[in-house]
């Protein structure tokens, strides 16, 4: 099997001089059997493109791979990573692209060119950005595999009237199922974060009720924009008349953000825009 021809990532990590940076929300995942365990979580694997970002010396990257992927294209923006990567496409040659480069910035859709699966250990620090660039992007893409920070994953399949729900809960689960597989310990990356990680597959469904995302962008960030306000105050930054586009979607002027469903943030986007018009 070709990863064993490589040498451990402790030792890759050494020989290339790779301190994981704060700068980068670099932590490195260095247990194998987890990798392993995140790559059959992304799978099928070998039905389409794998798309990793922030692949770092390589841990997840041999684990898709050596469970059956066809291609992965990495992206990673630390240049210092490439060479240990290099290593790795030669092991398997042909069936890894890398590419140098920021994952905010590029287009997948004309990188990819085809259907992918997303399977990531994200950088901390553009976790959230990442995911709300691809729910709210061309739909390039079968399923997400990605780990998160706990809490930020706990939003992502938060209900109404919890603490944790919020604007990335409505966009997640207005057009996609998320599910929280597993956590994982600090004690399985170097260094280790001060915060548990936890890995989320999610997969695209139809949307839950009509509306337009960006109307749905609009209402959901000027409502949780001051969460503790009712609705009739909170929207005023966005509609003068907010307590008449709330009873326009059928809903009460002093619930708060937290208490309303994904269907009623989409009819109060549909009022919205009515009221544009």
């Amino acid at each position: 099997m070709p990863e064993a021809d490589l040498p451990p990532l402790r030792e890759v990590i050494a020989a290339h001089g790779l301190m994981a940076k704060k700068s980068l929300g670099q932590n490195f995942l260095l247990d194998l059997n987890l990798t392993r365990k995140i790559a059959r979580a992304a799978g099928p694997l070998d039905d389409c493109i794998m798309y990793e970002v922030g692949p770092g010396p390589g841990g997840l990257t041999r684990a898709l791979l050596a469970e059956g992927a066809a291609r992965v294209v990495a992206v990673e923006r630390d240049a210092r990573c490439l060479p240990a990567l290099k290593e790795i496409a030669a092991a398997w040659p042909g069936r890894l692209e890398i590419i140098s480069g920021d994952a905010l910035c590029i287009d997948e859709t004309h990188l990819l060119q085809g259907p992918a699966r997303i399977a990531a250990n994200l950088p901390y620090n553009i976790a959230s950005a990442l995911l709300v660039k691809w729910l709210t992007g061309p739909r390039f893409w079968l399923s997400l595999t990605l780990m998160f920070q706990r809490e930020v994953a706990e939003r992502l399949v938060a209900t109404p009237r919890s603490k944790a729900y919020g604007r990335l809960s409505i966009l997640t689960q207005w057009r996609a199922r998320a599910k929280i597989l597993f956590d994982v310990s600090p004690r399985a990356f170097t260094p280790p974060p001060k915060v548990t990680s936890s890995i989320v597959r999610i997969e695209p469904c139809e949307p839950v009720a009509e509306c337009a995302l960006a109307d749905l962008e609009a209402v959901t960030a000027a409502a949780f924009g001051h969460r503790r306000k009712m609705l009739r105050q909170s929207l005023k930054p966005l509609a003068p008349g907010a307590e008449a586009l709330v009873r326009a979607a059928g809903l009460d002027p002093t619930a708060r953000a937290e208490q309303l469903s994904v269907k009623d943030f989409a009819a109060l986007a549909r009022a919205w825009r009515a009221m544009q018009h």
